[in-house]
């Protein structure tokens, strides 16, 4: 059973998020704000953080920093507020998984948890390290089943561990992009289900399945190669949906675009990976991401490169 521990400073908040989470099958613990978090995580460490950014004694922000200085190997998920959105984004840029705004945490704290818990399975099924490894490049030819995407994942995975890719923290987040991009491919690319319909979760999930029996939606399949070398990795998804215009998304590295439910894919892609592109048919996403190299004490680490081009769909 995944243990979640969810630092609340709402008393009301926090027993009707535990109450979800305990019906859904989740052990959970409560804590009101970081300080007592951290004082919990010392004493047992959960699975999952789920926390709100704004607290007393100590926001959801520096619990995030000290998470991943002191526990990197358990993912931070946020609760958000309107005008919250800044911090918010500070916080992925500092090692939070996901974010949840709250206006749709009674539709989506569920399916983002066990997401989350989902690549936590597959991450401790199998941790070998191929330390012998040079380059590698994979390609696979997805049906549009999202049951497929963990272990899929979880091979990838092994694979950034094996090049070095960051600590625990930033294989998750990459981890994550990976999952949000191969899923969107499926679902919005191959299925073409629009992404305003998720309002309605019922109706969503309904043609989702009629869709996935039918013609040409079920014919179609997602592509993924993963290139792997000593200084980047590169991870290209396409689907054979009609593509999109990336002129018609607002801009995902916005800030004030991270309310929005439409986009949170795209936010966390652009937040975690170091370049994005898209072609010009709009169904074919690259993400890169250049692996850290140690630096001397007489130099700093090179910054990372950003992608020139903010635009994309969710």
């Amino acid at each position: 059973m995944f243990k979640i521990l969810v630092v609340e400073d709402s008393i009301t908040q926090a027993t009707q998020i535990r109450f979800m989470l305990e019906e859904a099958g989740y052990a959970c613990e409560l804590a009101s704000d970081g300080v007592e978090a951290l004082a919990q995580l010392e004493a047992t460490a959960p699975d999952i953080v789920l926390t709100d950014l704004r607290m007393p004694k100590m926001d959801g922000l520096e619990l995030v920093e000290r998470v991943r200085a002191e526990y990197q190997a358990i993912p931070v998920l946020l609760m958000t507020n309107d005008g919250t959105e800044a911090i918010a984004y500070e916080a992925l840029q500092k090692g939070a998984a996901s974010y949840i705004p709250k206006q749709f945490l009674e539709r989506a704290l569920l399916s983002t948890i066990q997401g989350i818990a989902d690549l936590l399975q597959a991450q401790r099924s199998k941790q070998r390290v191929l330390a012998s490894l040079v380059e590698t490049r994979s390609r696979f030819l997805l049906r549009n089943d999202p049951h497929l995407v963990p272990a899929l994942v979880q091979h990838i995975e092994e694979e950034l561990r094996a090049f070095n890719y960051g600590d625990e923290t930033g294989v998750f987040q990459l981890s994550m992009a990976i999952t949000e991009a191969t899923i969107n491919a499926m679902e919005h690319g191959n299925l073409e289900l629009s992404s305003a319909l998720r309002e309605d979760s019922e109706a969503y999930a309904k043609l989702r399945k009629e869709r996935g029996q039918i013609a040409p939606y079920s014919e179609r399949r997602v592509s993924l190669i993963a290139d792997f070398s000593p200084d980047a990795v590169s991870i290209t998804v396409s689907d054979e949906g009609q593509g999109f215009d990336p002129s018609s998304i607002p801009d995902p590295t916005d800030p004030e675009n991270l309310m929005r439910e439409n986009g949170r894919g795209l936010m966390l892609i652009y937040s975690f990976m170091d370049e994005v592109h898209h072609n010009a048919q709009g169904n074919e996403i690259t993400m890169v991401k250049h692996r850290q190299q140690e630096a001397t004490a007489d130099e700093e680490p090179p910054p990372a490169e950003t992608a020139a081009d903010p635009e994309a769909r969710e």
